[in-house]
């Protein structure tokens, strides 16, 4: 029931969960991804739009009719969609003899584009055409971005924001060995993106800390860069603000570096060392009419007015 304010109440119970479920939160739900084809695609792009939906599951919606769709145009569907499904992220997949194979990876805020950027495929390899083993559903990758032009340019920064937050998969608060079975690999040189999808391969090394391999395992594409909308730096700034209750409270004589380690300071009275109790050795007792060096009186030099 929507009245004359906008304001929606619910009328049952199960609208009322629902309607909380959507509510804004301080500390956010996992980011969903809506995988969405355009009017015309190519069996190369829908190929890749299934393998992606692959690595994304089961945190992805996969729309497998055609929707007409131009988001650089008119992003008014995709704000739609993303409403509907709860998507803060999306791919969207289009060809046409101008841009073939075309990949749109963005994000929303608010339920409007903040970020979006088109990449054109120039050669794919699919997760079907590598006979190798996959990881299991849900596996949360390790990202690794190689390439200068992810830390000087503002385009290839930006992208490398967006990419990480489409893949990085849910927070977790400890990691074990085992579960780091998953690598994705962004390289970016001369104008391409280079993205390869590998397997971790845990081999006995006669330690205690195993040998890791690498096992190629799909699907890998070559990306030219192509259009892209990036949301102004007000924007930016106000999608990125944190809310106050999320803000951990500053604690004197705490600090952490850049891995995260945390390193306190403690604050100590001055300490006499003449009186601290070592471990008693024979050779450490004093003996019976010894005077301790300060005490005793020092032998004054000879001179020649002695003599």
């Amino acid at each position: 029931m929507t009245h004359s304010d906008g304001i929606v109440k619910p009328k049952t119970r199960r609208s009322k969960r629902f309607l909380q479920s959507r509510e804004p939160k301080l500390i956010e739900n996992l980011k969903n991804s809506m995988i969405i084809k355009g009017g015309n695609t190519s069996e190369t792009l829908s190929q890749a739009l299934k393998d992606v939906y692959a690595l994304k599951k089961p945190n992805a919606v996969l729309y497998k009719k055609k929707n007409m769709v131009r988001p650089f145009e008119d992003s008014t569907a995709l704000e739609f969609f993303s409403k509907k499904s709860d998507c803060s992220l999306f791919l969207f997949g289009s060809h046409n003899k101008k841009r073939p194979n075309n990949l749109i990876f963005g994000r929303m805020f608010d339920f409007h584009v903040l970020d979006m950027f088109e990449l054109g495929i120039e050669k794919f390899v699919s997760l079907k055409d590598v006979k190798n083993d996959t990881c299991p559903v849900g596996t949360k990758p390790m990202l690794v971005f190689a390439g200068e032009l992810f830390d000087t340019d503002r385009e290839h920064q930006r992208l490398k924001n967006v990419l990480t937050d489409f893949f990085c998969g849910p927070r977790v608060s400890a990691v074990r060995l085992a579960g780091l079975e998953h690598v994705l690999h962004f390289t970016a040189l001369e104008g391409k993106i280079y993205m390869r999808s590998y397997r971790v391969l845990l081999k006995k090394s006669g330690c205690r800390t195993p040998r890791i391999e690498l096992e190629e395992m799909g699907p890998s594409f070559d990306f030219v860069m192509r259009r892209s909308h990036m949301a102004s730096d007000d924007l930016y700034r106000t999608a990125h603000k944190k809310p106050k209750g999320v803000k951990p409270k500053k604690k004197k004589n705490i600090s952490h570096d850049a891995f995260g380690t945390r390193f306190g300071r403690l604050h100590m009275q001055k300490q006499d060392l003449n009186k601290l109790q070592t471990r008693k050795m024979k050779g450490l007792r004093k003996r019976r009419g010894e005077e301790p060096a300060e005490s005793a009186s020092p032998k004054t030099p000879r001179t020649e007015s002695d003599v």
